[in-house]
């Protein structure tokens, strides 16, 4: 093959790959969901939610909001239903009232549930315990790598991954 043909080729090739980098979103994208899209997942799966409010808005530290949850974190506590086969039930979202930073509920990382034995017992039982954190609660960590925080009157979860979905 000529040496120029082989040179064209190459540069060909290298353009190709260079446009589909700069077309095709990044591997990592985070896919956000609408509150509607969370509900309507979590509904298909059992798993209930409730609202001191009884609300939506993300802006009302009263309501309980799927507004802007990673769809990680979805699909992260619809593994800890069909694995644990406990009752579920969330108390908190994306509103706003909580601590802030990178692994926060506003950035759709995290979400609280309502204390009970099945679940107690399924996380103490199946996840390796860290210890206490001071100002926080017990927690434990999934073999996932997401964090279980009893802060007392309820489960704080913060998920990295989707658990294994």
């Amino acid at each position: 093959m000529p040496r120029t043909v082989r040179r064209i080729l190459t540069l060909a090739a290298a353009l190709a790959a260079a446009l589909t980098l700069y077309v095709a979103p990044p591997a990592s994208a985070a896919t956000f969901l609408t509150h509607s899209q969370a509900t309507s997942q979590l509904r298909a799966a059992g798993i209930s939610w409730t609202s001191s409010g009884g609300c939506s808005d993300r802006y009302n530290s009263t309501c309980t909001s799927f507004e802007q949850v990673r769809q990680t974190t979805i699909s992260g506590i619809k593994t800890l239903k069909s694995s644990s086969g406990c009752a579920i039930t969330i108390t908190g979202g994306t509103e706003t009232g909580h601590s802030g930073g990178t692994y926060s509920h506003w950035n759709g990382y995290k979400l609280d549930i309502s204390k009970g034995t099945c679940i107690g017992n399924y996380i103490k039982n199946n996840f390796t315990y860290v210890g206490y954190i001071s100002g926080w609660g017990y927690q434990y960590r999934s073999g996932a790598g997401n964090l279980y925080t009893d802060e007392g009157n309820h489960w704080d979860i913060l998920y990295y991954n989707c658990g294994g979905c």
